[in-house]
């Protein structure tokens, strides 16, 4: 056993000169939030934390990471990361209720996890994944994600080049809008290519009810937060057995009571987590087996950085089933230079290097004209 021995944190933030348009908000730059755990023998380990929204947010998470966190860690044994999280978790409960702040002091441990699950496996010289699971796949499916309707056609050329055959867009800009967009989405795919549709939580009840059939003669394979992520799960059942468009969902749940109602709702076809925001990997890889043993799909939902993209990207190797890896599709050097190497990806498919770890490590060096802060 070690203890951890150091903590610390890096924010960056890289300008945008075409801004990222959802239905809720802007992105005017693309941030990254990592945290690199070091143990007392000199083993590190790192991982990334959600910090998109809101734009000051990135430089609050690290800074709950150095103020709150790291004085709970220090001289703690690195190992097991799961019993650590959970222990962590227990440390932050007060905490969360007091300061009204459970999201962004959920996703500060998120990342510590990460980066606690990085560790033990460089030290146990294998992939994380094969840490979780022995079995664990080396390749994985991959698609396409944050397609906007500005740029379809453009940034669908390019994803195939890259070598992607599934393709997520953006909806929810209103009724007409959508429609267009999903149908010129169609008509582009080649054969054994698919899309899938993300409203951001765009519509109430109602509107879904009228949209999201409309969408279901493109055949897309989802609709992602058709409906705000805390509305009555019986509202999503309503708009299930109105559509034949399987719902997804998660990225905005926390906590395993959450998840195992949204496993259990008999409303989602595809489950997503972000284990950026909740969970890393000690809180996900349970619930992602109790997804797939429901009999429902997988699929790591994220926007970020490198580091967290090959965390979801081991954590989606390791749990199995049919999903897919969400690989952001806008220009982001973060995510190419904080994950080095970044696996490519050939027909559809991503094969995870077999290094230990996440089998990767951030070229700090290069990145270093866009960080803003570090500990």
């Amino acid at each position: 056993m070690a203890a951890v021995s150091r903590i610390q944190t890096y924010v960056f933030r890289y300008p945008l000169r075409t801004p990222v348009v959802t239905s809720f908000g802007v992105m005017n730059d693309r941030p990254a939030l990592l945290v690199r755990v070091e143990d007392a023998h000199g083993v590190w380990g790192w991982g990334e934390i959600w910090c998109n929204f809101p734009n000051c947010g990135a430089e609050h998470r690290a800074r709950l990471v150095d103020a709150v966190l790291a004085p709970l860690l220090l001289g703690q044994d690195v190992e097991p990361p799961d019993r650590v999280f959970r222990a962590l978790e227990r440390s932050l409960r007060i905490l969360s209720l007091q300061t009204g702040e459970p999201g962004p002091l959920a996703q500060a441990a998120a990342g510590v996890d990460i980066a606690l699950c990085d560790l033990a496996a460089r030290r146990a010289g294998v992939p994380v994944r094969k840490l979780l699971n022995p079995a664990a796949a080396d390749t994985i499916s991959a698609y396409a994600s944050g397609i906007h309707p500005a740029s379809l056609d453009e940034t669908v050329h390019a994803a195939r080049a890259l070598g992607y055959r599934s393709y997520k867009l953006k909806v929810g800009f209103g009724l007409q809008q959508d429609g267009a967009a999903v149908r010129k989405l169609r008509d582009l795919l080649h054969d054994g290519e698919s899309m899938m549709l993300d409203a951001n939580q765009a519509w109430d009840p109602a509107t879904a009810a009228q949209i999201v059939p409309r969408l279901a003669e493109c055949r897309p394979g989802w609709v992602e937060e058709p409906l705000a992520a805390d509305r009555p799960w019986s509202e999503w059942r309503a708009l299930a057995q109105r559509s034949d468009i399987a719902l997804a969902a998660g990225e905005n749940l926390r906590g395993d009571a959450e998840f195992d109602a949204a496993i259990g709702s008999g409303a989602l076809g595809v489950v997503q987590p972000d284990m950026c925001k909740w969970g890393g990997f000690s809180g996900c890889m349970a619930v992602a087996r109790r997804i797939v043993g429901k009999g429902l799909v997988y699929c790591p939902h994220f926007l970020g950085a490198g580091i967290g993209l090959m965390a979801s990207a081991q954590l989606l190797a390791a749990a199995g089933g049919s999903g897919m890896l969400e690989v952001d599709s806008n220009p982001n050097p973060l995510r190419d230079l904080l994950a080095r190497p970044l696996p490519p990806v050939t027909g559809g498919v991503m094969r995870l290097p077999a290094t230990p770890g996440l089998g990767t490590e951030p070229d700090l060096e290069r990145a270093a004209q866009w960080l803003v802060y570090s500990t």
